[in-house]
């Protein structure tokens, strides 16, 4: 890595404002903050304005105004709405990516594929709000009817994480309005820039004032969403810790409804028949994000019949993708980024520092620079079996190898886990392939694939990997609640 990348915040905008009841507006906290790029240190803005418990309160009751407009809307305009929301973030996407490439450093590819995939949640769910439908029973003897309908809760909430906002700002707010409520959102704090230009185009798309409302903030904010009395659901993606915080907030306040998305250890499991080179290909994508994915395996289990070749492998493509680092994100052929902040890389050195005493260093394990949030990709073999590298979730670019020998040590192994997101299982064994993504303890498992993520398949994870589900119909089902009825004339 040479000099520091130079960048010019200046091209665009930085949204700083909350963006309430249709407007951007100042929040009543006075408290500002400060966003410094991971790419080279230097300072975006010290204007960015953190909401406290007021400006929720203010975001609530403009959120019950929109609630009630978004109610008279129809199925078909809502559809048309989204769908036109869908078109301006398509025509903004060169903003969009820029606002996070100059803040986190995130590269091209990751952020074009972001971009499009929140565009097209919101043509998924706009088309089809109208399959969102109850059921009729078969009428009673006595010539009564009950039929079963889903309803929105109303107002709810959000909160994002900051390796992917738009993503996990789409995958909430999209079945959230479709299902007919109106949303507040936090923004990540680390990476709020995008999510909060993206709500301007809220108004233009035609959504009624209030119905997405959007800000950011510390735990005063986060605190205030999870505990408000007028809130009746709250989404979050997170750590484990904030999600344990955020569902005891919401049982002490109005037993408001809990969606969690938490994180994973994933498992990556190769076995003695699988093709290496695919294998190998799609266990590289522990890379992604530089490792900041809650879905990335960062276990990786290979049968000791290959595991030579396959460690060999890694280590190769890992190499290789570290010489790349320090590249430019606004440049079309990057394909690595720093962690997106300086506290993230402080967790992970802390991790890699610890992995050193606890397994073999095979490569890596160093922060990359004088200036930004670069660590080399780092990959630990023979590791304890109490290493913090094996069994807790770094969140960068650190994998952990480690050997098995038959079928049922491999699922031990990958099941001897708190987290259960997702799981990957390479094998040409259509049986076993069956057999044993049946017994893996995850919400979500690919073979011979490294993407567990659609946005038709329901997302959620096992464990304390979270509840409830995102993506898919099931995501539209669990932003709304079930009423039964029963028609007697």
């Amino acid at each position: 890595m040479g000099s520091a990348v130079t960048l010019d915040f200046t091209k665009y905008p930085i949204p700083t404002q909350a963006f309430i009841g249709g407007k951007y507006v100042d929040c009543k906290n006075t408290e500002k903050h400060k966003l410094q790029s991971s790419v080279n240190d230097e300072v975006l803005t010290s204007d960015l304005q953190w909401a406290g418990a007021e400006d929720v309160d203010i975001a609530v009751a403009a959120a019950e105004r929109g609630l009630a407009a978004w109610a008279k809307v129809s199925n078909t305009q809502k559809r048309d709405i989204m769908v036109k929301f869908a078109s301006l973030i398509r025509e903004n996407a060169p903003q969009l990516t820029w606002l996070e490439a100059v803040l986190v450093g995130k590269d091209p590819r990751i952020g074009n594929f972001g971009i499009n995939e929140v565009a097209e949640l919101f043509i998924y769910y706009g088309n089809i709000i109208h399959q969102f439908h109850g059921q009729v029973q078969t009428p009673h003897d006595d010539g009564s009817l009950e039929y079963v309908i889903r309803q929105p809760f109303g107002v709810v909430a959000g909160i994002t994480p900051f390796n992917e906002p738009l993503l996990t700002f789409a995958m909430k707010v999209a079945p959230a309005i479709a299902a007919g409520n109106a949303i507040v959102l936090k923004a990540s704090e680390q990476n709020p820039l995008s999510t909060l230009f993206l709500a301007s185009l809220t108004k233009e798309a035609g959504f009624p004032d209030g119905v997405i409302n959007i800000f950011t903030g510390g735990a005063e904010a986060g605190s205030a969403l999870a505990s408000h009395m007028k809130i009746r659901m709250i989404s979050f993606t997170g750590s484990i810790q904030v999600g344990k915080l955020v569902q005891q907030a919401a049982a002490r306040s109005n037993l408001k409804k809990v969606t969690l998305e938490l994180g994973g250890k994933s498992p990556v499991i190769v076995f003695e028949d699988a093709d290496l080179e695919k294998a190998s290909k799609m266990a590289a994508a522990f890379l992604a994000l530089n490792g900041q994915g809650c879905l990335l395996g960062t276990r990786l289990y290979v049968h000791e019949d290959v595991a030579q070749e396959m460690t060999a492998r890694m280590k190769g493509i890992a190499e290789y993708m570290g010489s790349s680092l320090g590249a430019n994100p606004l440049e079309s052929s990057t394909v690595t980024s720093p962690l997106y902040n300086h506290r993230q890389k402080e967790v992970v050195m802390k991790f890699i520092e610890e992995g050193k005493n606890e397994a073999t260093l095979l490569t890596g394990g160093s922060s990359v620079g004088e200036k930004g949030c670069y660590v080399q990709p780092t990959i630990f073999i023979n590791p304890s079996k109490s290493a913090k590298v094996l069994n807790e979730e770094v969140f960068g670019p650190v994998l952990t190898i480690v050997t098995f020998k038959d079928e049922q040590e491999a699922l031990d192994m990958a099941n001897d886990t708190e987290y259960g997101l997702a799981a990957y299982v390479h094998t040409k064994d259509l049986g076993r392939a069956l057999r044993f993504t049946k017994d893996l303890q995850a919400g979500m498992v690919s073979v011979n694939s490294a993407m567990a993520y659609d946005r038709t398949r329901p997302f959620g994870g096992w464990k304390q990997s979270g509840q409830g589900y995102e993506n898919g119909v099931a995501g539209l089902e669990d932003w709304s609640q079930t009423k039964s009825v029963l028609l007697s004339l």
